[in-house]
């Protein structure tokens, strides 16, 4: 991998599986922190304790947009790249990366 094209194609490849891993991950912690919350106020927890929790959700839900906007923007980046370096279509990884483009179909035009 002594192109550095290639090496390229790969480090954008790599942040786009990234940031979708750290999507996922937002989006099930907002869902535990809510159940924390409910089982918080449920089980009489004091009200800083409450507000505190609510504070942390609140914090995950607004990273689930902010990495949808990363996402769009390491797809566009990777399309582009893609575009630029046809002649290396051939290489591993290329295929990998143009097959991560089309499991992320429509990231970059929402």
């Amino acid at each position: 991998m002594a192109d550095p094209r290639v090496k390229n194609i790969k480090i954008k490849t790599g942040v786009l599986k990234r940031l979708t891993k750290e999507k996922l991950m937002y989006e099930k912690e907002v869902i535990t922190e809510g159940e924390k919350v409910e089982r918080f106020k449920a089980g009489g927890k004091d009200e800083y304790e409450i507000r505190k929790q609510i504070e942390v959700l609140e914090e995950s839900k607004m990273m689930v947009p902010d990495c949808t906007r990363r996402i769009k923007a390491a797809y566009g980046d990777l399309k582009n790249l893609l575009d630029q370096e046809e002649e290396l279509k051939e290489t591993e990884e290329y295929k990998v990366a143009a097959a991560l483009l089309i499991e992320h179909q429509g990231a970059g035009d929402q």
